[in-house]
């Protein structure tokens, strides 16, 4: 299991926090998936076996979100 920090953009509310868990929780490999407003940033814990990081930033930028 790998743990990645995914900087997220463009987010302005809770709404937004539950999409991008919504979005990164629905990929397969992904154990979980913590989403901070404040912060701006998301916690990532994930199978590199199953999916990449490139997927998740890809998966949160798909949702109409910057991430890097």
């Amino acid at each position: 299991m790998e743990n990645t920090v995914i900087k997220v953009g463009g987010m302005s509310c809770q709404g937004c926090v539950k999409n991008i868990s919504g979005v990164l929780g629905a990929l397969a490999g992904v154990a979980s998936a913590e989403v901070s407003l404040e912060a701006g940033e998301a916690r990532v814990a994930y199978d590199v076996k199953a999916v990449s990081r490139e997927a998740l930033v890809r998966a949160i930028e798909d949702a109409g979100f910057d991430a890097e």
